[in-house]
């Protein structure tokens, strides 16, 4: 078809005019609207620049170009689109009109099956209607939002790509709020992805309109559809930047118990991609280079050692692996090696220390239990454990590890009764994604605590690495972290979170599989909450508060505590097994 028998866009009120009364009014003052609405200058610019007729890609392409947009963030948002299937797109409305243009162009350029769900509106665009399935957000009852669902529903069982503005309308600026955002969302979205086992990708459009447009829409709502066209005009050389985090499946969207929860998952996660509440992690404070690991250290020493430990020191045995404890005067082969090991682990996790093995003053001091696979003759995990009864009575605080990171007041509980300083855990890269590493050095932790019941209670950090996106750290600290007074960090962790993200979690009490699904969501190589938070979170830990460990290559570390009798008794049986009962009873 050529040019000249595509359709052309007739850009004036007077064009809906019918023969009514109303399409009389509708001549009579059209162009007094043409002016008002600022669709004359939308004319000159279609006409002045050949938009007539055009493909749309094409007209969209010219048309971004002609308005001077500048969109930034195009390749990240395409490559977490799936490249064919079904999948729903869902998008914050900043700005009005120049969205749902962008999207479109991008989107098709990518996969031609994209359809945008858009405001009646832009049918006034011939050249670009083929876009778009046209719903009425100001008349909810129309007939045309009934047919515009029908048809989201068959482009997504088609396998098609769907584009959807929740909030119907552009931002505008809520006194309540205090700040310009979307009103709330529609839940279609969710109940197209529910029903049709759709992924959806929440996309976040940076920016927002003029602060006259605001300042208007306060005097009186309807004059934001006043401005609507007229804030296209002042895009000119405007950076529109486009941000998504990870595609969110059907079972990340059903750990929320109702549609309405699972709506404002989508909001947040949209939100969550705000570059004004973006950080990173402090530069490394690493050396120029890093040592070269130490040697391993001697199998038969390792042996030699372990041989002439006590009998109560040896504590399980597993197929070939067995866990023990011991003190470094006891078994300095074996601390040597275990120093190694973790350097190496940490290392992979951007928290290595640089040096040939991970080693300070408090591995002469704590308590080092470790797994031995007799098999292969090698360590493949262990824990170090300050028991602060003894560490105190030779020093007080400053023999304890963690107080370098925190001021314990009187009252925390490392200076109330005894208690086992949890630390420096690590499972070397050849056993981590097996069960038997983690439940190893736990049933070893349940079988020394039961030959010394005196210990009721545990506590230490979990290193939330710096492999994490600073998000997902601030996401722990709101969601997981207790107020709590009797334990502050030296250096706290300063994270920021979008005021509507801060907002979702004051209104619902949010569980950790939720609080997965938003980290997931995060991500970008999709990993989950570590796997030793989600170990103590089971055994109802306390979580006190997140501090960077400047000893530990600035590495932020979430302080909690066990209580330990109190655990939940299925994990109780695991851990301590047939002692568990003569454990509990202890006075």
């Amino acid at each position: 078809m050529d040019k000249q028998d595509k359709p052309t866009s007739d850009l004036r009120i007077s064009s809906f005019a019918s023969k009514s009364g109303l399409g009389m009014m509708l001549t009579i003052f059209g162009p007094l609207l043409d002016r008002l609405l600022g669709i004359r200058k939308l004319r000159k610019l279609y006409l002045s620049n050949n938009l007539a007729g055009l493909d749309k890609q094409d007209f969209t392409q010219k048309a971004l170009s002609a308005l001077g947009v500048v969109v930034e963030g195009s390749d990240d948002v395409i490559a977490k689109l799936p490249k064919e299937g079904r999948c729903i797109v869902v998008c914050n409305h900043p700005y009005g009109m120049i969205e749902g243009v962008i999207i479109a162009h991008l989107l098709t350029s990518f996969r031609s099956d994209t359809k945008i769900m858009a405001n009646v509106g832009l049918q006034i665009f011939k050249e670009i209607k083929d876009y778009f399935i046209f719903a009425n957000p100001l008349k909810p009852k129309s007939p045309i939002n009934t047919s515009a669902i029908k048809q989201c529903f068959q482009h997504l069982n088609n396998d098609g790509l769907l584009v959807i503005f929740p909030a119907g309308r552009v931002s505008f600026y809520q006194a309540d709020k205090q700040r310009i955002s979307d009103g709330q969302w529609n839940r279609l979205s969710v109940q197209l992805a529910i029903k049709t086992s759709a992924p959806i990708l929440p996309i976040f459009f940076s920016g927002t309109n003029s602060r006259l447009f605001h300042r208007l829409g306060r005097i009186y709502y309807r004059f934001r559809l006043i401005m609507l066209a007229h804030e296209m005009f002042k895009l000119d050389k405007h950076v529109i930047g486009l941000a998504a985090n990870n595609i969110i499946d059907i079972k990340q969207l059903k750990e929320y118990k109702s549609v309405e929860q699972m709506n404002d998952f989508l909001r947040v996660q949209c939100y969550l991609n705000d570059q004004a509440y973006l950080s990173s992690w402090p530069e490394d404070e690493k050396p120029k280079y890093f040592q070269e690991i130490s040697v391993a250290a001697e199998p038969l020493t390792i042996k030699d050692e372990l041989s002439a430990l006590p009998e109560k020191q040896h504590l399980i045995d597993f197929k070939s692996f067995a866990v023990y404890y011991g003190y470094q005067q006891q078994i300095p082969g074996c601390v040597q090696e275990i120093a190694r090991l973790r350097e190496i682990t940490f290392r992979t996790l951007d928290e290595g220390s640089g040096e040939a093995s991970d080693t300070d003053k408090f591995d002469a001091t704590y308590m080092h239990l470790f797994i031995f696979d007799h098999k292969n003759e090698e360590i493949i995990g262990a824990y170090r454990i300050g028991q602060t009864d003894v560490l105190l009575s030779n020093g007080g605080l400053s023999q304890l590890y963690l107080a370098q990171m925190f001021d314990f007041r009187p009252d925390f509980i490392n200076q109330q009764q005894p208690c086992l300083e949890m630390g420096r855990s690590f499972i070397i890269a050849a056993h981590q994604n097996s069960f038997h590493g983690l439940l190893l050095l736990w049933k070893g932790i349940g079988a020394f605590v039961c030959q010394n019941p005196h210990y009721r209670t545990l506590y230490g950090t979990v290193s939330l690495s710096k492999l994490y996106d600073p998000r997902s750290v601030a996401l722990i600290n709101e969601i997981m972290v207790s107020n709590v007074t009797d334990v502050m960090a030296k250096v706290p962790f300063k994270g920021q979170l979008h005021p509507e993200v801060m907002e979702f979690i004051a209104s619902e009490n949010l569980e950790i599989e939720q609080l997965s699904t938003l980290i997931t969501g995060i991500e970008h190589d999709g990993k989950d909450i570590p796997i030793l938070l989600k170990q103590y979170h089971k055994l109802g830990a306390t979580f006190h508060c997140i501090g960077i460990d400047t000893n530990f290559n600035q590495t932020p570390g979430l302080l909690l505590s066990v209580d330990l009798p109190k655990a939940p008794d299925k994990l109780l049986k695991l851990y301590l097994g047939k002692e568990k009962d003569a454990y509990l009873s202890y006075p």
